[in-house]
């Protein structure tokens, strides 16, 4: 029976597969470059607590350099619903095109037959997802060490959370596939769902999960040549703005100087002492929110896949 399945789920396995080649041949030889760069410019130096004086305008070239292949990157966090919606593809084909009958009267129980065909999906999911994130989090490791991965186009390529986003295509897919029993549909509303989903978790529901930090800090020179609170150092500052000691917003006096030519920051403290507040989420929080995040797909996705297999069985038969 596993291996019938696998004979089933070969095709888009192998596409999978393919995917994960395409995108290797593209990192591979710009990854090693950037590694090479990293070492070779002595940015090693600039992640220490006290990093000279010249090292902001060496990580900025080096940044921009990789900077276009980084924005490609950005666009992978669609990668993890394709593959997804990918795999749920033969399952959702059987319940169309009705052979999954054929494969119930060959002295295979149904129970036995969706287990075996959602467990390989998933087993694929689990591969190709794991591969995914060791390459890109290789590809970046230098740039995480400059800039850190609290960013979403970092963050949502690293960690567990593309395990979670995979599972959750996957079986949004099978729930819907298995309803419908139209595979083409079904993946591509799959697959939209997909990409809604994640477009309202990056915008607005990642900055909710977790309780975020606040912190207000009086304006300095030091700022307005670009110093901010130790705390800042690769954080997520989700938002701030000017304000008083206690951290509420500036009175309209300040809040003149935010169109002020010379910049916010320096018509402010010419007006006397002020303070910004942030709302951010420290650096130090990445695994705790990848967790969070990775557990709130993980949840839907085996609702969905338990949902599909339900389905299958007591509907189909």
């Amino acid at each position: 029976m596993i291996w019938v399945g696998w004979r089933e789920q070969r095709t888009e396995t192998i596409i999978a597969a393919g995917i994960l080649v395409a995108l290797a041949l593209i990192l591979l030889p710009t990854g090693l470059h950037m590694a090479s760069a990293y070492h070779d410019e002595g940015l090693a130096a600039c992640v220490r607590a006290h990093p000279a004086a010249a090292c902001g305008d060496a990580v900025s070239s080096f940044v921009s350099r990789f900077e276009r292949t980084s924005s490609l990157l950005a666009w992978l966090s669609l990668l993890p619903g394709l593959i997804g919606v990918l795999l749920a593809a033969p399952f959702i084909f059987q319940f169309e095109n009705g052979t999954y009958r054929l494969d119930w009267t060959q002295s295979i129980t149904p129970r036995r037959w969706i287990g075996v065909k959602l467990g390989l999906a998933v087993a694929g999911a689990l591969v190709v997802s794991l591969a995914l994130t060791v390459l890109v989090t290789w590809w970046r490791s230098p740039l995480v060490h400059l800039q850190g991965r609290m960013d979403n186009s970092v963050f949502d390529s690293e960690g567990t959370v593309v395990v979670g986003y995979t599972l959750f295509a996957l079986g949004l897919a099978l729930a819907l596939g298995v309803v419908w029993r139209r595979a083409v549909p079904a993946v591509l509303v799959a697959f939209g769902a997909y990409v809604g989903a994640r477009v309202l978790v990056d915008t607005w529901l990642r900055q909710r999960l977790t309780p975020p930090l606040e912190t207000t800090w009086k304006l300095t020179g030091a700022d307005l040549a670009g110093a901010e609170p130790a705390a800042f150092k690769h954080a997520w500052v989700i938002s701030g703005w000017p304000s008083d000691a206690t951290g509420h917003r500036v009175t309209p006096h300040f809040g003149a100087c935010l169109a002020a030519p010379k910049g916010a920051k320096a018509c402010i403290v010419e007006h006397g002492p002020a303070y910004m507040h942030a709302v951010y989420e420290p650096a130090s929080r990445f695994w705790h929110m990848q967790a969070v995040e990775t557990g709130l797909f993980g949840a839907a996705a085996l609702a969905l896949i338990a949902f599909a297999a339900w389905w299958a069985r007591q509907r189909a038969a």
